[in-house]
C-alpha cells in the first residue's frame, strides 16, 4: 500500500537513538516510503544517520536539540523552516523510563516531566503554524505505564499521562484546522535501551522469558519495525478519518484477559 508520504517534511524527536531503537526505525521507515525524516534529539548519532540517508540520495536534516530547552526547540524548528518552508508531521517519540519515584528530589521529577511530556509540548507549539498551513498531523508516543502503572516511576507515569491528555486535548483543539492528534501505546518491545537494562540485572534470562510470557499474543515484545509501521499508517493519509485514538501496539498487554497467559505459551 502506498501510504502518499513522498516528499512529505516528518520531524522525529527522539530520533537518534541507537540502531534498532524505535526512533532509528521510524526514520528509517520513512525514507523507504520517500518521506524525508527530520531528526530532532541531544545525540550526535543523529548526524551520522542524516548523513546515511543523504549518501543513499535521500534528502534529511538533523537539528541537535536538548527537547528540554524552549528555545533550542524553537530554534530546531525555524532551522527545519529555512531548509525545507513546511511540516507535514511530527511524531514525538521522546522517553526515558527514568526511574523518578516518590523517593525522587522535586528536581528530579520536574526533570522527568520536562523530558518525558514538556518537550513534546514545545515541539508541538513551534511547529503549529506549519502544520496548520499543511493540515499536517501529529503522533505521540506513549506507553502503557500511564495506563497500568508500574511502580518506582512516578515521574515517567506522570509524564506518559500527559502524553495521553494532551493527544486528545489537541484532537480536539485542531479540529478546526483539519490537523489529526492521534498516540500510540506500546507496552514491551526490545530495545537496545530495554536490552542494555536486562543486562544489568543478575537473572535477566529468567526475567526476559517472564516477560515475554506475559504478553497475550504470540508470548513475544512487539518488534520496533511494528510500531514504526503502525506510526507510518497513522500520520498518512490512508488513516485520514482517525484523530483523538490511542491505537494500542502492545500485543494485548494492556486488554486482553489474563487467562490467555498460561505455561503453554
Amino acid at each position: 500500500m502506498d501510504l502518499h508520504l513522498k516528499n512529505k517534511i516528518i520531524v522525529v524527536s527522539g530520533s537518534a537513538g541507537k540502531q534498532g531503537s524505535i526512533g532509528e526505525t521510524i526514520i528509517n521507515r520513512i525514507a523507504d516510503e520517500g518521506g524525508i525524516p527530520v531528526l530532532i534529539d541531544r545525540n550526535s548519532r543523529g548526524a551520522d544517520y542524516a548523513s546515511g540517508f543523504q549518501k543513499q540520495g535521500i534528502d534529511s536534516l538533523f537539528v541537535q536539540t536538548d527537547v528540554t530547552d524552549p528555545v533550542e526547540i524553537e530554534n530546531a524548528v525555524k532551522k527545519i523552516i529555512e531548509k525545507y518552508g513546511r511540516i507535514d508531521a511530527v511524531i514525538n517519540n521522546v522517553g526515558v523510563n527514568d526511574g523518578a519515584g516518590l523517593d525522587a528530589t522535586y528536581e528530579q521529577f520536574m526533570d522527568s516531566l520536562k523530558l518525558n511530556v514538556v518537550s513534546y509540548f514545545l515541539v508541538v507549539k513551534y511547529a503549529l503554524p506549519y502544520l496548520k498551513e499543511s493540515k499536517g498531523n501529529i503522533l505521540n508516543i506513549g506507553s502503557k505505564v500511564a495506563l497500568t502503572g508500574q511502580g518506582g516511576t512516578s515521574g515517567y507515569a506522570a509524564a506518559k499521562g500527559g502524553v495521553l491528555g494532551l493527544t486528545r486535548e489537541w484532537a480536539v483543539d485542531l479540529v478546526q484546522f483539519g490537523i489529526r492528534s492521534n498516540a500510540i501505546i506500546i507496552a514491551e518491545s526490545y530495545t537496545p535501551a530495554y536490552e542494555d537494562w536486562i543486562k544489568t540485572l543478575p537473572d535477566g534470562e529468567t526475567v526476559l522469558k517472564k516477560i515475554n510470557k506475559s504478553i497475550p499474543f504470540e508470548s513475544r515484545m512487539t518488534e520496533t519495525e511494528e510500531i514504526a509501521d503502525t506510526a507510518l499508517f497513522i500520520i498518512s493519509d490512508r488513516s485520514s478519518h482517525t484523530t483523538g485514538q490511542f491505537v494500542f501496539v502492545d500485543g494485548g498487554y494492556v486488554h486482553l484477559d489474563r487467562a490467555l497467559i498460561s505455561d503453554v505459551n
